[in-house]
């Protein structure tokens, strides 16, 4: 296992345990803080505190005083949000610990390797983090309730600019935007029969008492095979709509005829079901793509992208006609980034092989036709345009409007937040120990 990923691993789940894997030592724990009915623990602290340094953060006099504020407000938070009735119900809950121990497995490799690591079960780890992803959108909840709709406008966006100190105002990385034309090389009728024959035969094998789960690990081309097919728990919304239409009409321990998605043909096994979520688990085949049709798809392209250089039909034009990838070919195939929102990528965002090519542009070149996999696990065909390209600099309201913006609405929310914390906390029962006199806090009244 990779520094990293230890690192990766520890920075969220030790948050929400101070139980650590075998051979680490305990942190002798006490209560450091009260707020309202809510205790603060030195392990939280201790936690938090060599979380940060985990990422990178330097230690410097004070890290600890504003890690325990940070802390003390979250309490705040929770405290109120109790007193506000306001809750998030225990499927919400369950949906994030999933993503987070999915996310966690996918980062590790397997279950085994995580429970290894951890010298506890997959039960006991999830037991472990439940309390604090409880608390985590408690407090978002409450945060968000607070600071509403709360935005920067353009006046604001520049004041906060202005306002910052040179050393504050960020560097950007060398960012590009682009465009694509995707093409999907179609399967045969041979290839499709083939696949539902091989499910046809699967399914039946498991309807005769062999394991779903040792077949999927055989057969399935997800990337869920490794885990039997597991998928955990999904609600409609983060499943394709056909798998999720047959899923929930399954009963527990029924496996699905085959079911043809977005992402291939499936056969679906339902594990548990409870009100809005299914835990399901399942084989994904896809037909196979001759040599021939990739031929053909890479011909269609070349032939567009010569029409392009002929300047017989604009690269936005001709993604809106020719290209087969929905969520671009609208907007002329530009291509949003999911992390942010926004058009902008950050070159090392990109796999290897896309970024040579990209890294190879110049603005308004259009790349060669290049083979890829899509999110979805699909071969696809594309060409990129290179739209814009920016080389690393510092900020300003002319190119990085939009990552202001966002800095600018975050620090007004923040003062609102802040502005909320110094009224509630004069009705507020606040014990702190003595041992943290010396900090000086960012917000005041937290002493009384």
């Amino acid at each position: 296992m990779t520094l990293f990923i230890k690192k990766l691993i520890r920075i969220i789940v030790l948050i929400a345990t101070v139980h650590h894997a075998a051979g680490q030592p305990k942190i002798l724990d006490r209560i450091i803080g009260i707020v309202g009915d809510k205790k603060v623990m030195q392990s939280e602290l201790e936690e938090q505190y060599y979380n940060m340094l985990a990422q990178g953060m330097k230690d410097y006099p004070g890290l600890r005083c504003e890690v325990f504020e940070d802390l003390l407000s979250q309490k705040l938070l929770l405290n109120q949000a109790e007193i506000d009735s306001i809750m998030v119900t225990e499927p919400q809950v369950d949906l994030q610990l999933e993503q987070r121990m999915g996310f966690f497995v996918n980062q590790i490799g397997s279950e085994e390797k995580l429970t290894e690591y951890f010298n506890k079960s997959i039960v006991e780890i999830k037991e472990d983090l439940r309390d604090a992803i409880r608390d985590q959108l408690v407090t978002d909840k409450m945060r968000a309730e607070i600071t509403g709709d709360i935005n920067a406008t353009p006046s604001e966006v520049r004041n906060f600019y202005e306002s910052l100190p040179k050393d504050s105002i960020p560097y950007v990385n060398a960012e590009v935007e682009l465009n694509q034309i995707v093409l999907y090389p179609p399967s045969s009728e041979e290839a499709v029969f083939e696949v539902r024959e091989r499910l046809l035969d699967l399914r039946q094998r498991i309807l005769e008492g062999e394991n779903f789960a040792t077949l999927a690990v055989l057969y399935s081309e997800g990337p869920s095979a490794p885990r039997g097919g597991d998928i955990g728990w999904s609600d409609k919304a983060s499943l394709d709509p056909e798998y999720a239409k047959v899923a929930f009409s399954l009963k527990k321990g029924q496996v699905s005829k085959i079911v043809e998605s977005s992402f291939g043909f499936h056969i679906i096994e339902l594990l548990d079901r409870t009100g809005e979520r299914v835990h399901t688990r399942h084989i994904l085949m896809k037909p196979k793509i001759t040599p021939e049709a990739k031929e053909e798809v890479m011909a269609r392209l070349d032939s567009i992208v010569r029409l392009i250089r002929l300047d017989s039909l604009t690269f936005e034009r001709a993604a809106m006609y020719f290209s087969e990838d929905p969520e671009t070919r609208l907007n002329g195939g530009q291509v949003v980034n999911p992390n942010t929102g926004g058009t902008k990528f950050e070159l090392d965002q990109f796999e290897t092989e896309e970024y040579n090519i990209i890294h190879e542009l110049e603005v308004g070149e259009i790349s060669r036709v290049y083979e890829y996999q899509d999110k979805k696990g699909k071969t696809v065909y594309k060409v990129i345009r290179l739209k814009k390209k920016t080389v690393p600099h510092v900020a300003n309201l002319k190119d990085d409007y939009s990552l202001l913006k966002m800095m600018a609405a975050s620090d007004k929310q923040r003062r609102v937040v802040d502005s909320w914390i110094r009224e509630r906390l004069k009705s507020t029962y606040v014990k702190i120990n003595p041992d943290f006199r010396d900090c000086n806090f960012r917000i005041s009244g937290w002493f009384k």
